[in-house]
This record gives C-alpha cells, structure tokens and sequence, in this order.
C-alpha cells in the first residue's frame, strides 16, 4: 500500500484560494460589508478549526465542522455576489472539507505554489528554453537548489562538493532521510 501522501487522485482545494474570492469582493454598503465581514471571519474560524482537527481528530467534530461549512455557504445575504460566492464554495464542499476523511492532506497548496513560483518567473522572462537537454537541465538545478533550501544545505556549498569531489557534504538521499530519521 503507498502512503496516503502520494495518492495523486485526490483533489483538495486550497482554502487560501477559495477564500481569496471573497476578499475579493467590495461591499456597496454598510450592510454588504457587514455581511461579507462576518462570512470572512466565519470562514476563516472554520479553517482555523479545522487545522486543530488534523492535528487531533475526533469522529464527533467531522458533522460539527461539516454542519458549520454547510450553513456559513447557504447563508442568504442582502449581497447577490456574495451569495453567488458562497453557492460556488459549497458546490466543492467535497473537496475543501476532504481533510475531514484524510486528515494528512494539507488545508492549501502554498508550498507547492512556491515551489514553481520561481520557475513560472524564469519561463515568464525568457520564454522557456530551446531544447530538451535546456529543460531538464533547469528543471535538475531548479530541484536541486529548492531541495536544497528545504534541507537548510547551501545549495553553492553541494554543488562545489560535487564539482571538486570533496565529499563533505553527504549525498542528497542521506540529507533527505536525516529528517525523517530523527522523527
């Protein structure tokens, strides 16, 4: 059986970017605003909530937190957009509450975006590269220096060591290990 973490079938929606839609939105009036306010700090007491239960999982707070996400997204507001917002979060209900059943997988995806946010920039200002060998050859440095960083490992420091064989630094898969080794 492979561990849950690498079953890439599942699809959880970041909360971070769910939300995002509604910090987004400008109420037109006192009562808008009032209203958007309010679902805003109750979405982000649910998500708070829900970061307690991955860390420690109850079966009697999975229908509590489900109960709470059902009625903060069927609240009828004064605000169309903002019902409109709420009718689309609650249509992937399954997907923004799934660490309810799995509660190892994250609430948002940010350290997976920033993982690529570099590379994005670098295709974005130069428009790629021009072979096969360029692509896996940026894609190797651009691992390795994120690893790297991850490992709290100078990145200039690995790549001299590998380049003069000194071998101080021990290889890349002994680095990874260390970590989980002295869990």
């Amino acid at each position: 059986m492979c561990a849950g973490q690498f079953n890439v079938l599942l699809h959880v929606l970041c909360w971070i970017h769910a939300e995002r839609i509604l910090a987004k939105l400008t109420g037109f009036n006192g009562t808008q605003r009032n209203e958007l306010r309010q679902i805003r700090t109750a979405v982000w007491k649910l998500y708070r909530d829900l970061k307690a239960y991955q860390k420690k999982p109850t079966p009697e707070a999975k229908p509590e937190l489900a109960r709470r996400f059902n009625k903060i997204c069927e609240t009828q507001n004064s605000f169309a957009t903002l019902n409109s917002a709420l009718k689309r979060m609650h249509k992937n209900k399954a997907e923004l509450l799934l660490a309810l059943e799995r509660p190892d997988l994250p609430l948002h995806n940010n350290l997976s975006e920033g993982d690529i946010r570099e590379y994005v920039k670098r295709r974005k200002i130069s428009g790629g590269t021009r072979s096969e060998n360029g692509r896996m050859g940026r894609d190797t440095f651009v691992s390795l220096k994120k690893t790297s960083r991850k490992l709290k490992v100078s990145f200039w420091g690995f790549l001299n060591d590998r380049i003069r064989k000194n071998g101080a630094v021990p290889p890349l898969p002994c680095l990874i290990e260390q970590p989980a080794l002295s869990e």
